[in-house]
């Protein structure tokens, strides 16, 4: 299967030149790039949106229906309309096809009174597009930045980006919206990737965690050996050799990705699960021989979504996450991404296959998945798959300010706030090896935040002596751990509004993004409804009194 990332058009350099001016120029149309295209607009500014693939939304519209976010309350603005209109989507009887509103309501906790955080891909991208047509943005889908020579800058200020297909685009500011980073890093902007050594920024939850990795574990033995018991007949696919380095040292490992997969056990909408080409039952023997010894967790976090779909995420010591493959994908070019991406559909349609229609899988495992599939409504395009690879982390910038576990717990609180996170502070597994002859999982972090806490404004904006045109509203800077926490779709939402605000008021004055004046851009965001500080604060927030300096490079 082709990725729709990945369209022959990309391929064909046209012969006449195409170059346009805008105020802003947002790259990457996740939901925090469309959020910051609306606001744009909504300032009066003209605008434009680059997305490399078909599609707007990111995630959001990717399969991720069951919304992370911790705390409801901390997300305002555009981001809350968002979900606004997802319930008014909802409200109409025609939206209930495989089930009525009032079964769903049964299955899910009270909705809030006016929103709604749960849906199907389809209608979130269908939202999306309909923000980009109410406020008249000009879109250029399947246009990929051209990583070679792809960045214009005079001084510290970019002049203009052009794609693979030649077009260029110049703006007065920039936003990379994107979950890779790739404007960003082009632009030579300092970032990160992998973990921190918690020695780096005085952490605890940074770097190898394996006495904290307690979450989707093993919880049984499982022999890793091709040979059981033999050592010498080398290791199943998926576990490696050698075992992890001092527990908090850093390395550039990156947590495991995924896909969020919209299922279904609607029989009139569901396709039995494909077999990939490239398939092979060997790459889930250690699968096999957990469900074995007397453990099948795989669909331990498969949230209902409406219309009797799921968002089905990793759960357990052996699921979806592709552990260890993901390496290369954070500064991969394009082909090599292309790599991954398909590596990835081939690891996780293979599981589903594997674990329907294998023999030896024990029937009850296979009974429990065989009732569900891909849902024919969805991803119509590639035949039910998502289109939107979850990579959860790719780089991460390195400004001024660097977001980190002290401001997640509240023992360092950002001045500049320009929204809040809330969720945990979450890390997914980040290799598979073997101790005590057994396979074991390291780096699955959850750890609860003291209370949704402010996100700087420092930590969207690079350096000054690196660009003063540019925001990173998605790649911030902020450690790998405190990234886990922030890295959540309706808080991308809302960085990219509060990102594009700023930006519209450095046109207007003349200024680089380091120089705007905080008090009015925190009094533009508020009346725009952003949740800018939390009602209520932690209770031990007394004795962190004046530690900015703890995260302050």
């Amino acid at each position: 299967m082709r990725r729709a990332l990945l369209s022959l058009a990309l391929l064909c350099v046209p012969t006449w030149t195409f170059a346009a001016d805008y105020d802003v120029v947002v790259y990457g149309g996740t939901a925090g790039g469309v959020a910051a295209a609306v606001q744009a607009r909504t300032m009066g500014k003209t605008v434009v949106l680059i997305e490399p693939s078909e599609h707007l939304g990111g995630l959001t519209s990717g399969g991720l229906g069951a919304t992370d976010i911790g705390n409801k309350d901390a997300i305002g603005g555009l981001a809350r309309d968002f979900y606004h209109r997802v319930w008014k989507h909802y409200q109409d009887p025609q939206a209930w096809r495989q089930e009525t509103s009032t079964e769903y309501a049964k299955k899910r906790r009270a909705p809030s009174p006016d929103t709604m955080w749960t849906f199907e891909p389809h209608v979130a991208e269908k939202i999306m597009d309909g923000l980009v047509a109410e406020f008249k943005i000009p879109v250029e889908r399947r246009e990929r930045l051209d990583l070679k020579n792809g960045v214009k800058k005079d001084g510290t200020r970019i002049t203009s980006i052009t794609t693979e297909s030649g077009k260029t685009f110049t703006g007065r500011m920039f936003i990379d919206a994107t979950y890779e980073g790739d404007l960003m890093a082009k632009a030579g902007v300092s970032y990160h990737v992998g973990r921190e050594a918690n020695s780096t920024y005085n952490e605890t939850l940074n770097g190898v965690q394996t006495t904290n990795a307690t979450k989707h574990q093993f919880l049984r033995p499982v022999d890793p050996y091709l040979k059981p018991g033999d050592p010498l007949s080398g290791l199943l696919p998926g576990v490696h050799g050698g075992s992890p380095v001092d527990e908090g040292s850093g390395d550039k490992r990156v947590q495991a990705y995924n896909f969020r997969i919209c299922m279904t056990d609607a029989p009139e909408n569901r396709i039995p699960f494909p077999k990939p080409e490239g398939y092979d039952p060997l790459r889930y023997e250690l699968l096999l021989r957990y469900m074995q010894a007397g453990v099948f967790d795989l669909f331990g976090n498969n949230q209902l979504m409406p219309n009797r779909k799921t968002d089905t995420n990793n759960n357990g010591g052996f699921s979806s996450d592709n552990i260890g493959m993901n390496y290369d994908y954070p500064e991969g070019d394009y082909e090599t991404r292309e790599k991954i991406f398909k590596e990835h559909v081939v690891y996780h349609q293979g599981m589903l296959y594997f674990l329907v229609n294998d023999p030896r899988v024990p029937a009850r495992a296979r009974a429990a998945t065989a009732k569900w599939g891909l849902a024919k409504d969805e991803f119509q395009k590639t035949g039910g798959w998502p289109h939107q690879l979850y990579v959860r982390e790719a780089r991460r910038m390195i400004s001024d300010y660097v977001m980190t576990e002290h401001n997640c717990r509240w023992t360092a609180v950002a001045a500049d706030s320009v929204g809040l996170g809330a969720y945990n502070m979450d890390s997914h597994n980040v290799q598979r090896y073997v101790k005590d002859g057994f396979a074991r999982n390291e780096g699955d972090i959850q750890v609860a935040v003291a209370a949704p806490y402010p996100i700087a404004y420092r930590s969207l904006v690079p350096r000054s002596s690196e660009c003063t045109n540019l925001f990173v509203p998605v790649c911030l800077s902020a450690s790998h751990i405190a990234y886990g926490s922030i890295r959540m779709e309706p808080v991308f939402m809302v960085l990219g509004q509060s990102a594009a605000t700023a930006a519209c008021m450095a046109i207007d004055e003349e200024i680089g993004v380091q120089e705007v004046n905080y008090d009015k851009l925190k009094e533009r965001l508020l009346a725009d409804g952003q949740v800018l500080t939390w009602k209520k604060k932690p209770a031990d927030r007394r004795k962190a009194a004046g530690s900015e300096k703890a995260n302050q490079l």
